[in-house]
C-alpha cells in the first residue's frame, strides 16, 4: 500500500500516514487528537472536536478518553448521525457515549445531533442553531469514508448531496431522506461541507485496501458528486489521510 500511495498525484494540501494495522491506526489518532486539542485549550482556553460514527473510531475513542486533558474545555459533536432512538445500536452518538465519554473525557460537554424533534428536518434546524453558537472554526473534524466515497452523510446521487456540497450554502446542518436504491436505510443528519471543511485540523480515518482504491479513484475522477470525499480535499488546512492497511 505505500507504493502505492506514492504513485497518487499530489493534489492540494493531502498527508498521507499508512499505519502497519488498525491497532497503531487507533494508537497514532488518539494521540493526535490529544495533541491537537490540548494545544487548542492552551492557546484559547477551550477546544471543539466533532467526532464520527462507524467501525474505525471506536478503538481510537477508548484510548482518547483516557487521555490527561481537561475535558471540562472540550466540547464533542459529531459529523453526522442516524435518526434513530439514541438508545439504538445504530446511533453514533450511543457509541460516543459508551466508547469516548468515559472515564476523564466523561467531563466534556457532549452536543448530540438529535433531539426532541418530531421530524429530521426540525432536528437539523433545531442543531444549527447551536452549532452556529460554538467558537469557529473548529479545533478538530474526525471523517470516516465509506465504499461508495461519503464522508459524514455526504451520500453520491442522494437528494440532499447539491445543498450539503455547496460552498455558498449557510446551512450548517441538514437532513438527509432514506428511500431510493443508493441512499440510507434510515433519514440522517450531516453537518454540511463547508463547515466541515473550516475546521483547523482534519483527518479522514479508513482501514483496507478497498477504501484505498475508493480514494484513489475519487482523486483520480475529481468529481465529488460521484465521490463526494473528493470535496474534503479543497479544506484550507489541507487533509490528514490516517488509514491502515
Amino acid at each position: 500500500m505505500n507504493d502505492k500511495v506514492r504513485r497518487l498525484p499530489s493534489r492540494g494540501r493531502i498527508r498521507f500516514d499508512i499505519r502497519k494495522d488498525s491497532v497503531a491506526l487507533a494508537d497514532a489518532a488518539a494521540a493526535e487528537a490529544k495533541e491537537v486539542l490540548g494545544a487548542a485549550i492552551e492557546a484559547t482556553g477551550a477546544a471543539t472536536f466533532v467526532a464520527t460514527g462507524g467501525s474505525t473510531p471506536g478503538p481510537i475513542y477508548d484510548r482518547l478518553s483516557q487521555a490527561d486533558l481537561p475535558w471540562d474545555k472540550v466540547t464533542i459533536t459529531l459529523s453526522d448521525e442516524r435518526w434513530v432512538d439514541p438508545a439504538s445500536p445504530d446511533s453514533n452518538a450511543r457509541m460516543v457515549r459508551e466508547r469516548l465519554l468515559q472515564g476523564p473525557a466523561a467531563a466534556a460537554r457532549f452536543l448530540p445531533l438529535k433531539g426532541d424533534a418530531a421530524t429530521p428536518e426540525e432536528d437539523a434546524n433545531a442543531a444549527a442553531g447551536w452549532l452556529a453558537a460554538l467558537p469557529r472554526p473548529i479545533d478538530l473534524v474526525f471523517l470516516g469514508m465509506g465504499d461508495d466515497g461519503h464522508i459524514a452523510s455526504l451520500f453520491p446521487h442522494s437528494p440532499a448531496l447539491a445543498q450539503g456540497l455547496d460552498d455558498e450554502t449557510a446551512a450548517l446542518c441538514i437532513a438527509v431522506p432514506c428511500g431510493g436504491d443508493r441512499a440510507p436505510p434510515q433519514p440522517r443528519l450531516t453537518l454540511t461541507l463547508p463547515l466541515l471543511k473550516s475546521a483547523r485540523h482534519i483527518v479522514l480515518l479508513f482501514a483496507g485496501r478497498r477504501k484505498f482504491d475508493v480514494l484513489e479513484a475519487a482523486l483520480a475522477a475529481d468529481d465529488p458528486y460521484l465521490y463526494p470525499v473528493r470535496a474534503l480535499f479543497g479544506a484550507p488546512a489541507g487533509v490528514h489521510v490516517l488509514c491502515a492497511s
